[in-house]
């Protein structure tokens, strides 16, 4: 069985070898090269709207900006090698991020994920305090939220 191989992480090429892509099809694009360049432009232009969408999501609730960061990285690192560099030092550092929470003691956790709480009940109060609470809440939600300060 052959042994599956990374790519290379020392060569400094903009764009990657056709030794480094693990597709066929991708392969096949390469060899026509007014297709390979509409595939990196389109692969440039979806990554690019991922990556602005990142931050201009990022404040929202919910799951938004790192999510679509690592998205958009991800995208351009299947076709440019400075982005798939990039990739591999934001993987290695959620390794080493992860590796350092594990090490932590119990009442620690329990401490961040307060605060982590807490954070996100402040942003969705000031998201609403913004804008307002939204009609589309069932009646019962909308009566409650009105009590709290500044959403009146």
């Amino acid at each position: 069985m052959a042994e599956k191989q990374s790519p290379d992480r020392t060569d400094d090429n903009v764009t990657l070898d056709a030794a480094d892509d693990r597709w066929e099809w991708r392969r096949r694009i390469r060899e026509n090269p007014r297709k390979l360049l509409f595939y990196r432009i389109g692969v440039g232009v979806l990554g690019g709207l991922l990556l602005v969408a990142a931050p201009l999501t990022g404040w929202l609730p919910g799951p938004g900006g790192i999510p679509l960061f690592i998205a958009g990285l991800a995208v351009l690192a299947s076709e440019f090698e400075w982005a798939q560099r990039l990739l591999y030092r934001v993987k290695d550092w959620v390794k080493a991020l992860t590796a350092w929470t594990g090490k932590q003691p119990g009442w620690l956790k329990g401490l961040g994920t307060v605060a982590l709480s807490g954070c996100v009940a402040v942003g969705v109060w000031l998201y609403l305090a913004v804008l307002g609470v939204p009609g589309w809440l069932p009646d019962s939600w909308e009566s409650f939220l009105y009590k709290v300060p500044l959403l009146d």
